[in-house]
């Protein structure tokens, strides 16, 4: 006689067996959320930080100090100190073990090679913006132009800084080089400390806006080489500020290469 079909036995896990179990994914997932919570608060408050020192609501050399700022952002410490510690990778903060955190003063020498690199990164993009740039890229260009024109009368630093680098992104995609202004903003977080210091100069942001419209004409003409030499005066400008803004507000600098 033929024996049936064999029937493979299934182990079944005791009650306990099966309870731990489900009770360390409990565990694990409580954890995970725990490390999700903390990641996206460390990442709030960095992002907040960061913002606020290259505005200069946190001026060079302001002190840090991880209980208040924790309370301000209604955190524990441990995301405040991840964020703090991160920028301190970025040369933002300053962290002295048993002294405390600050704000790190702009490095001086540093401004002059970051405006080279600039320099060299949008050259490639407004000649090239210059070479291809649509209609409505163009138009696009005016339209932030304007936004700056409001951002003056309004007499709002603030807004006049979001529309100077919108320009210059939307230059860098008409080009078709997205990436070249994400490049720009790596290098250039120093320099956008010190352009916040130049903004409240008379006459400053009516001279920014006269030299973006140079650009955005020559763009509009498709003539590079009239593109490249007005982003090169432009930045020209920014360069030759460096010493006398440096002498008006000595306390916001160092003379060391890194802090």
């Amino acid at each position: 006689m033929s024996s049936g079909p064999q029937v493979q036995a299934v182990p079944v896990l005791a009650p306990q067996v099966q309870r731990n179990n489900l009770s360390g994914t409990r565990q694990e997932r409580s954890q995970g959320r725990s490390l999700g919570r903390s990641a996206t608060a460390a990442a709030r408050v960095h992002e907040r930080l960061r913002d606020d020192i290259l505005s200069l609501a946190l001026p060079p050399g302001a002190s840090l100090s991880e209980n208040d700022l924790a309370r301000s952002f209604g955190v524990s410490r441990t995301p405040v100190r991840e964020a703090l510690l991160r920028l301190s990778d970025e040369n933002l903060v300053e962290i002295v073990p048993k002294s405390g955190t600050t704000v790190s003063r702009i490095p001086y020498a540093k401004l002059g090679e970051a405006i080279v690199i600039r320099r060299a990164l949008e050259e490639v993009a407004v000649r090239k913006a210059a070479e291809r740039a649509s209609k409505s890229q163009i138009t696009g260009l005016h339209a932030i132009i304007e936004r700056q024109r409001e951002a003056e009368l309004a007499n709002d630093a603030e807004a006049f800084h979001h529309a100077d680098e919108a320009l210059h992104a939307a230059i860098a995609e008409a080009a078709g080089y997205p990436g070249i202004w994400v490049l720009v903003r790596q290098v250039k977080f120093h320099v956008d400390r010190f352009r916040r210091l130049t903004l409240p100069q008379e006459g400053r942001i009516a001279r920014v806006i006269e030299e973006h419209e140079a650009v955005v004409e020559a763009i509009a003409r498709h003539d590079p080489d009239a593109a490249l030499r007005a982003i090169d005066h432009h930045l020209d400008g920014l360069q030759g500020s460096l010493p006398d803004i440096r002498s008006l507000t000595p306390d916001y600098f160092t003379d060391e290469d890194e802090v």
